[in-house]
């Protein structure tokens, strides 16, 4: 195949401005299609045959841009190398860490390249969502080089007593590169002060900050995630909200939901984890899947609420990571509840709901002394009253609490009247039950309405 007919999806892209098109030309994937491109020049050709079929194939574009094109696909062309020699040694069960390495630097020149001619106005302002496509690759292949680098990486006895070994590389050293790429990007795109929005770089602000929060949280650097919504933020001349596409705004929500909710700002996290939610396409159960992870836990503490069984249904994976620790708080068992935690742990640190969860607990209580408060039954009714007029208990002996504390955490278990008096007081503090404790008549007085708010009683 010759250079002219590998760059023909480009010349077509180019014309019909469509970024996406463009940046399919540009993918590292499947290797199977990097062999035509590949193989239609050489190392000592690759410039004069991309110039010849860029100047012939976009006849009556500025020599500046032109060339522009010629320096993007030469280095397309030579990372498409080490990807291809890179998958020949895999092949041959040949790889090494070089191979990751020498792909990754390879393709980060493909991003500067880019960055450099979309800052200084060669290239037009519409590519810069492929050069977002294009530095999502990076993001891929900086983690590549890393775990390849980790499977061999030297270690070194330190200089001290001690025989401590130390690693010469840092864990993610290619993908704190690639971040630092990234946010050169995102200046790029904030910088720009065209006063036509139709032609404004920001229009791809949230997609550039996902790609950053993405590659923020493998990092696990969530503080470099606080300061780009406050440069966000503190922009005045962005275009309207409303007009991002959706796909943009759901996971910028999204991301900006699961901040707050580490953070343990549960109402923020709830606005915008439920906006994420209503936005997102009804088709990407995987994306509200994750969307409902931090919604789930959230709404426990906000508002008390357990997801449906129907919600839970709809996805099985959250039935399983949820699912028993749900219906332990429903029946009120603390016993059911706190083998159901410590089972899920594991899951639950790794995505980041373990504290959050923990805190579950008190709906669990509440839901418990709920059950306590329902079996006392209604008092007599009094001369002339009606079972309109009928009320429940609200003077419920401390000793009822006791007998269900024990039997909620599984029997045996010894609880004092202090020990009772304590969570009672809490529960109270909490908002999750009103009323007061009489220590002289060892009882609990209940609000007449609305004794466990949200509840129905």
């Amino acid at each position: 195949m010759s250079m002219e007919a590998a760059l023909t999806g480009f010349q077509q892209a180019y014309y019909k401005h469509d970024a996406l098109d463009l940046a399919n030309c540009l993918k590292p994937t499947p290797v199977d299609r990097l062999y035509d491109f590949w193989r239609s020049t050489n190392e000592v050709r690759v410039e004069h045959n991309v110039k010849h079929a860029i100047t012939y194939g976009l006849g009556g574009i500025e020599r500046a841009e032109a060339q522009g094109w010629i320096d993007v696909f030469v280095h397309f062309w030579r990372a498409s190398d080490k990807i291809i020699k890179a998958d020949q040694a895999q092949n041959q069960g040949r790889l090494s860490e070089r191979h990751a390495v020498e792909v990754y630097e390879a393709w980060k020149d493909l991003v500067q390249t880019f960055q450099k001619y979309i800052g200084n106005g060669t290239l037009p302002h519409w590519i810069i969502f492929t050069l977002y496509f294009v530095a999502n690759d990076l993001r891929k292949f900086a983690i590549k080089a890393d775990t390849q680098l980790a499977k061999a990486k030297p270690v070194t006895f330190s200089a001290g007593l001690s025989d401590d070994v130390v690693a010469t590389t840092p864990k993610n050293q290619k993908l704190e590169e690639a971040a630092r790429v990234f946010s050169r990007i995102f200046a790029l795109c904030m910088s720009d002060r065209n006063p036509n929005l139709s032609e404004s770089r920001k229009w791809a602000v949230y997609c550039i900050a996902n790609l950053q929060f993405k590659t923020y949280f493998k990092l696990k650097t969530i503080t470099l995630c606080k300061n780009l919504i406050k440069s966000i933020e503190a922009q005045a001349d962005m275009p309207p909200w409303n007009l991002y596409p959706k796909a943009h705004r759901v996971t910028y929500m999204y991301y900006c939901g699961v901040i707050a909710f580490l953070q343990e700002d549960y109402n923020k996290a709830e606005t915008a984890l439920f906006n994420s939610w209503a936005y997102c396409y009804k088709g990407s159960t995987k994306n509200r899947e994750l969307i409902l992870t931090y919604l789930i836990p959230c709404r426990l503490i906000t508002k008390s609420e357990i997801p449906s069984a129907q919600i839970l249904q709809e996805f099985p994976h959250l039935q399983t990571l949820f699912g028993d620790l749900v219906s332990s708080i429903k029946r009120g068992d603390l016993a059911g509840f706190d083998k159901a935690f410590a089972e899920g742990e594991p899951e639950f640190v790794r995505r980041r709901v373990f504290l959050t969860l923990e805190r579950s607990r008190d709906i669990a209580l509440r839901n418990l002394l709920r059950k306590v408060f329902l079996a006392a039954g209604y008092e007599d009714l009094k001369e002339g009253q009606t079972e309109k007029d009928r009320m429940r208990r609200t003077r419920i002996p401390l000793a009822h609490f006791a007998t269900a504390l024990r039997m909620g955490s599984g029997g045996g278990q010894t609880v004092d009247d202090e020990e009772v008096e304590c969570l009672l007081a809490n529960m109270i503090y909490k908002g999750l039950m009103k009323g007061y404790i009489s220590r002289e008549h060892a009882m609990v007085v209940l609000n007449k309405k609305g004794a466990f708010p949200g509840t129905g009683v």
